[in-house]
């Protein structure tokens, strides 16, 4: 990932820290101390630890990265990283002008973290935390060290700085997309009848690893039967198969669900995905920046309200990025359950939002489009257009 950089002084800062320092001041926060994988690879510009890129776990502790950001100080930023990254930044230095890779683990990441703190003398009346993301043993040693500190959840703030993705962002979440069309194509093309689910999946993972991604998931289901999982279920003559997968580039998620048939579909099949079609673009309309995030889901309801299916359809919009859910959050009501923080809130330019409605159809199945939509000044620009309709298996991918 290459994130532009913001230059402090001699520092080029790969992220917007005016507006770190902004949103922290807001929120009363004097230091932010960031613990995910995520978070610090979004703050040190695209870093991630390649020997823990999968798995924590080390030995009798697990892998802990600590990002130190201070409000209005990025001079004093700290990264505190494992010693196995110490040959990452042989080749590519961190920008934080504190950087220590030689912890082995939770206790003592956190522990040198809290000896930089005190020695740079860093204010921390207010500190917030990953609470999600610290595990007990490293929270118990920074709460020790600072007992007199009032604690927030970092959740929001840091959200509220990602939510708005730099063009270098951007490049990333359109190419995962545009990637995970063409491999979701490649397989369908290839499919024949009788192609188990678990051998689509496992096809998929290898198309999308051809292209440079990272296979996070696929949520598959084959004929009228709802169950997502991948299995030895045979996908057979004439029936339809959902493909929601996810694959990330660089960290940053492609999302997206399209529909295939092995044969041609019907008349009734070709007018239940032209109704999807039909409350996806309803949805998108209203997308720009300075709507409000609750327009989305005003453009949608009534069509599905509407609908002789209304029964069994769904509609969900959602932020994404280098979370598969994150801000602009719309909805309290969705499968991941938060705080619609973002309905009442004018969307920016940059977010990126994830549009999916899903038909649950009692005989001919599960039928699902998503897409992955970014907020413009003037409207939005939809990532990986293409496979929208049926998809025929066997047929050649145009």
């Amino acid at each position: 990932m290459n994130i532009s950089a913001q230059h402090s002084g001699k520092l080029a800062i790969p992220f917007d820290h005016n507006r770190l320092d902004r949103l922290m001041d807001e929120a009363g926060i004097d230091l932010v101390i960031a613990t995910s994988k995520h978070n610090v690879q979004y703050l040190l510009g695209g870093h991630r630890a390649n020997f823990f890129d999968y798995m924590d776990a080390t030995g009798v502790t697990r892998y802990l990265p600590v990002f130190i950001y201070p409000k209005g100080t990025p001079e004093k930023a700290a990264y505190i990283g494992h010693r196995l990254e110490k040959f990452q930044r042989e080749v590519k230095p961190m920008w934080t002008p504190e950087t220590q890779t030689n912890t082995a683990g939770s206790v003592d990441a956190m522990q040198k973290a809290v000896d930089y703190i005190r020695k740079a003398g860093l204010k921390t009346k207010r500190i917030a935390a990953e609470f999600g993301f610290l595990p007990f043993d490293a929270a118990t040693v920074l709460r020790n060290a600072f007992p007199d500190a009032d604690w927030v959840d970092a959740l929001f703030v840091l959200e509220r700085q990602r939510v708005k993705k730099s063009p270098d962002e951007l490049k990333l979440l359109k190419y995962a997309s545009e990637a995970v069309i063409e491999s979701m194509k490649a397989v369908i093309a290839a499919a024949k009848p009788g192609i188990t689910k678990a051998e689509v999946v496992e096809a998929l993972r290898r198309e999308e690893t051809n292209r440079g991604l990272t296979f996070e998931y696929c949520l598959i289901t084959a004929g009228t039967s709802f169950n997502r999982a991948p299995s030895d279920q045979k996908w057979e003559k004439g029936e339809v198969m959902s493909i929601d997968s996810g694959g990330n580039y660089h960290g940053y998620i492609g999302d997206v669900c399209r529909m295939a048939i092995q044969g041609e579909p019907d008349a009734e099949l070709n007018d239940l995905l032209a109704e999807i079609e039909q409350i996806q673009r309803a949805a998108m309309k209203p997308i720009r920046a300075g709507a409000m995030g609750k327009d989305i889901y005003a453009a949608a309801a009534p069509l599905v309200a509407k609908s002789k299916h209304h029964n069994h359809m769904e509609f969900l919009a959602h932020g994404m990025g280098l979370v598969s859910h994150e801000a602009p959050r719309l909805t309290a009501r969705g499968p991941v359950p938060y705080p619609a923080d973002d309905a009442e809130r004018p969307l920016e330019a940059g977010a990126v939002i994830s549009v999916e409605t899903t038909l649950m159809h009692p005989t001919r199945g599960f039928i699902k489009l998503e897409d992955t939509v970014v907020v413009t000044d003037t409207g939005h620009e939809v990532y990986g257009e293409g496979a929208r309709g049926w998809n025929r298996a066997g047929v050649p991918a145009r």
